[in-house]
């Protein structure tokens, strides 16, 4: 829904998923879910930990190099 409202609004959310090699379990996703939930404009996030990845929504302020920073601080950074 918020998607939705958000297309209607005429601001689409981004959504990218992510490879962490550092995860190794759900704890991790945990970690990784609350630290970024704290970043203004990100949305949904989920995690895979045997895939070792992330897929997250997010809009305006968030940005692609925010959520990149906010995860190498929290020592689980986004390969490339």
């Amino acid at each position: 829904m918020r998607l939705a409202l958000c297309v209607l609004k005429g601001v689409e959310m981004e959504t990218r998923k992510l490879s962490i090699p550092n995860i190794s379990c759900g704890h991790c996703v945990m970690t990784i879910k609350k630290e970024l939930g704290e970043v203004a404009g990100v949305g949904k996030i989920e995690g895979d930990p045997a895939g070792k990845s992330i897929t997250l929504e997010w809009d305006v302020p968030a940005t692609l190099d925010k959520i990149k920073e906010v995860l190498r601080e929290i020592n689980y950074p986004a390969s490339e």
